[in-house]
């Protein structure tokens, strides 16, 4: 089964940084993109950014456009570049992947997810 594993989350004051990695364990046959989602309580989960995983193309939600960076760092892990952190940028933050022919609206698997909260 392929599995994503998240780490990295913590508490950070407005203004810092973060820096989250998901690594890809298991198959990962026909894998297209990786991405990061975040939720908040009471809230959907929203889409954060994306990359392409064989071009490396990058998107962005306009929201942390110029504040987070995604990036592979090996064959098998992701990361997540979080600076100039905002209040409203706290929730919990899943790794996701899709395989070819799907969209993000429905992502092929889901980390566990791991918890960013940026006091005031």
């Amino acid at each position: 089964q392929v599995q994503l594993v998240e780490s990295g989350g913590g508490l950070v004051q407005a203004g810092g940084s973060l820096r989250l990695s998901c690594v890809v364990s298991g198959p990962t046959a026909n894998r297209a993109a990786m991405a990061w989602f975040r939720q908040a309580p009471g809230k959907e989960r929203e889409f954060v950014a994306s990359i392409s995983w064989t071009v490396g193309g990058t998107a962005y939600a306009d929201s942390v456009k110029g504040r987070f960076t995604i990036s592979r760092n090996n064959a098998n892990t992701v990361t997540l570049q979080m600076t100039s952190l905002k209040p409203e940028d706290t929730g919990v933050y899943y790794c996701a992947g899709r395989q070819y022919g799907t969209t993000w609206s429905r992502p092929d698997y889901w980390g566990q997810g791991t918890q960013v909260t940026v006091s005031a």
